[in-house]
C-alpha cells in the first residue's frame, strides 16, 4: 500500500528546515531588498550561508558515501520546499553549492578529497557551482564568482576537449565532454585576468543571487583537477542536471505554498462586503485550482526524488520522473502566481503584498536548469520515442510483457 506519512528523518529535515527558514531567511529580504545592486545584496547573505553551513545544510546535500550526510533524495525535496516557501534568493545560493558538488560526489574517487573536504568542515562559507561553457569563453552560473568576485572556492566546469586524437576520434559531440575542476586557489595562481566578472546580472527575481556572466583566459589547472576526462563527462552532467530538475519541481511546490497561503489569507477578508470573497466562487476556484497544482507538484516530486534512487526502472528510465517534476511544477507556479493575482484583483500589485515577487520568483523556473521547452521536454520525448520504452515502468515496477508473463504462470494448469 502507498503510504506518504513522512519518516521520522523526514519529519525531523521538515521540523529543522523550517526553524531555519523562520530564524534566518524570513527577515532576509526586508534586509537585502534595499541594497542598491545585485553584487551588494548577494554579499549581504553571507551571514545567513554561514549559518547554514553551520547547520550541516551543505553536508546534507552531498551522499554518506562519500563523506556527507545525505542518504534520501526525499529529504533533499523537503529541505528545498521549506526553503522556497519562505526566501528565494538565499536558498539558491544555499543549492547553487549542492549542485556544484553534485558531479564531484558522482564521479569521487578518493584522490579527490581535498576538493570536497572544506565544503564538509562545518566552518566558513564555502561556494561550488556548476559551470556550463560556451564558445568564447563567457559562462553564467550561480555562485560562479565567489563572495569577492574573484572566483568560486570551487567549480565543476563542463567544457569541450579539443585535442586533436580525441576530436579525431570522436563519433559524437558528446565523446568530447568533460569536467574539469577549478578551485580558488588554481585561479589564484594563475596570472591576472586569468578569470574574470564580465557583467553582473539584474534579474526579475531571486534578486539577491550572484549569477554572473563570467570568463576564464589561458587558466591551467593541474591534471589532478580532471573529473571526468573526454567521453566520461556528458553522463555525469546528465544524473546531475536529473537530480536538480527534481529539485526544481521542490522549489515550485514551495513557491505555490507560499502563493497559496497569501491568497488564502487575503480571500477570508470581505473586502468591503457582506462575506469573505473566498466564498464568492470565482476566487475559491482560483484557490482550488493553486491547491490542486500545489499537491500535485509535491507529490510527483517526491516521486522522482525516490524513483532517482530507487527506482522502479532502469537508470535510463528513472530519469522520467525528475524531468516531468521538474516541468509540471516549474509551469505550475507561474501559473499558480497568475491565479493568484486574479483572485485577489488589483491589490496583488501592491508591493506590500507578495504576489508580484513570488510571480517573479517563479518566472524563472520553467527557463533555467535546463529550459521546459528546449531541454527537459526534449528529453522527455527521447525517452518516449527511445525503441522498447514501457509508458509506466517508473508507475508500477514491472514491464506490459513482465506483467502478462506473471499472470500467464499463476494461472493454474
Amino acid at each position: 500500500m502507498v503510504d506518504f506519512t513522512l519518516s521520522p528523518s523526514e519529519q525531523h529535515t521538515q521540523a529543522a528546515a523550517r526553524r531555519f527558514a523562520a530564524t534566518h531567511l524570513a527577515s532576509a529580504a526586508a534586509h537585502y531588498s534595499s541594497l542598491p545592486t545585485p553584487e551588494a545584496r548577494f554579499q549581504s547573505l553571507r551571514s545567513i550561508y554561514e549559518a547554514a553551513v553551520t547547520a550541516g545544510l551543505l553536508t546534507a546535500q552531498v551522499p554518506a558515501a562519500v563523506g556527507g550526510s545525505s542518504t534520501s533524495l526525499v529529504d533533499a525535496a523537503i529541505l528545498v520546499e521549506e526553503f522556497y516557501a519562505v526566501e528565494a534568493s538565499a536558498s539558491l545560493t544555499i543549492f547553487g553549492t549542492g549542485l556544484g558538488l553534485t558531479p564531484l560526489a558522482l564521479a569521487y574517487r578518493p584522490d579527490l578529497h581535498d576538493f570536497l573536504a572544506p565544503f564538509l568542515s562545518g566552518t566558513g562559507s564555502p561556494l561550488a557551482s556548476l559551470v556550463f561553457s560556451e564558445p568564447g569563453g563567457v559562462m553564467w552560473a550561480t555562485n560562479s564568482a565567489g563572495w569577492d568576485f574573484q572566483g568560486a572556492d570551487l567549480s565543476c566546469v563542463v567544457c569541450r576537449c579539443i585535442n586533436e586524437d580525441v576530436v579525431t576520434q570522436a563519433s559524437h559531440p558528446r565523446d568530447l565532454i568533460m569536467v574539469v575542476i577549478v578551485t580558488r586557489a588554481d585561479v589564484d595562481r594563475n596570472p591576472v585576468g586569468c578569470f574574470h566578472v564580465v557583467k553582473h546580472v539584474e534579474t526579475a527575481g531571486h534578486v539577491a543571487v550572484s549569477g554572473p556572466h563570467i570568463k576564464y583566459t589561458n587558466l591551467r589547472v593541474p591534471a589532478k583537477n580532471v573529473l571526468c576526462a573526454a567521453g566520461t563527462g556528458a553522463p555525469i552532467v546528465t544524473q546531475s542536471f536529473d537530480i536538480s530538475a527534481m529539485l526544481v519541481g521542490a522549489m515550485g511546490t514551495g513557491i505555490q505554498r507560499a502563493v497559496f497561503d497569501a491568497a488564502l489569507q487575503f480571500s477570508r477578508d470581505p473586502r468591503g462586503g457582506t462575506i469573505p470573497i473566498g466564498q464568492r466562487q470565482s476566487v475559491a476556484d482560483r484557490l482550488i485550482d493553486i491547491k490542486m497544482r500545489t499537491e500535485t507538484s509535491r507529490l510527483l516530486t517526491w516521486k522522482a526524488a525516490h524513483c532517482l534512487l530507487a527506482g522502479p526502472g532502469e537508470p535510463a528510465q528513472r530519469r522520467e520522473p525528475a524531468l516531468l517534476a521538474k516541468i509540471y511544477a516549474s509551469d505550475a507556479s507561474v501559473q499558480s502566481c497568475i491565479d493568484a493575482i486574479n483572485a485577489v484583483g488589483v491589490s496583488a500589485y501592491n508591493v506590500d503584498l507578495p504576489f508580484a515577487s513570488l510571480l517573479s520568483t517563479a518566472l524563472v523556473l520553467p527557463i533555467f536548469d535546463g529550459g521546459n521547452v528546449g531541454i527537459r521536454r526534449r528529453a522527455v520525448q527521447e525517452l518516449f520515442m527511445a525503441e522498447g520504452y514501457q509508458s509506466w515502468t517508473t508507475s508500477f515496477g514491472l514491464t506490459t510483457e513482465a506483467v502478462v508473463n506473471t499472470e500467464q504462470k499463476e494461472q493454474p494448469q
